[in-house]
């Protein structure tokens, strides 16, 4: 667990800002919506979840983003979910490669991580509890996505749910908190181009983020996997370079 923070008592003062608990993965869509957040005038903290993915890469690519933007609690927390399979993310299972743009997310892909953002925003619920955050943002599309049932605004709006009932600060009303946690997904109604554009507005370093599933040792992206795929055509789309170093 990475903590970057001098003690943890400083969570429980009162705070001088509206707190956010932001999902960090290190990809172009969490980096985007960390960055909207914090303009927005939000203290974030940031949560990155090391799963056992094979594109551990992303992780690094996360302290590097949480370092860029400044924020200085960031805790990277290990859930090894390799030891239930169920995805090439975390097994030996062979990764889709090269699949035309028309076919991503008419079906759900092996990349699929079983109940993946239930897992992480279940901790990210956690963590906003503790440190007195009102919100708890994630970078979900439900437009530009590989077909990913934990990406659609149905289970968002299922968890918010969750949230106000599975929460003290959902349930109590004498808590500094006067509402419950709500969960947030400012990416959700749009594409990957419309994200990468909204991005480049507020000034983000693109060439800081990792998308790739495959990514070779040296860290270079593979440009097959349906995430590098989604990536290269939504800068394209937008008229701008991406700045991915590709194999």
């Amino acid at each position: 667990m990475r903590l970057l923070d001098s003690s943890p008592l400083s969570f429980h003062q009162f705070p001088t800002m509206p707190r956010a608990v932001i999902l960090l993965s290190g990809g172009l869509d969490s980096t985007t919506a960390a960055t909207i957040v914090k303009n927005e005038g939000y203290e974030l903290f940031a949560l990155t979840i090391d799963y056992g993915q094979r594109h551990r890469i992303e992780i690094e690519s996360a302290k590097k983003i949480a370092d860029y933007l400044g924020i200085t609690n960031h805790i990277v927390v290990p859930v090894d979910v390799r030891l239930f399979g169920g995805s090439s993310l975390t097994s030996g299972m062979e990764m889709p490669k090269d699949v035309p743009l028309e076919q991503i997310g008419q079906s759900i892909p092996n990349t699929y991580v079983p109940a993946r953002n239930t897992v992480f925003l279940a901790l990210a619920l956690a963590y906003a509890e503790s440190v007195g955050a009102e919100k708890i943002y994630i970078g979900i599309s439900g437009i530009d996505y590989s077909g990913y049932p934990d990406c659609r605004p149905e289970f968002l709006q299922a968890f918010n749910s969750l949230a106000k009932l599975a929460t003290k600060s959902g349930i109590e009303t004498s808590l500094p908190l006067k509402s419950s946690i709500s969960v947030e997904a400012p990416l959700l109604t749009l594409s990957k181009r419309e994200t990468i554009l909204r991005g480049l507005e507020l000034g983000v370093d693109y060439s800081l983020t990792v998308t790739c599933y495959d990514p070779s040792p040296d860290g270079k992206s593979c440009g097959h996997c349906e995430s590098c795929l989604l990536r290269i055509s939504a800068f394209r789309e937008a008229g701008v370079r991406d700045p991915a170093v590709y194999v």
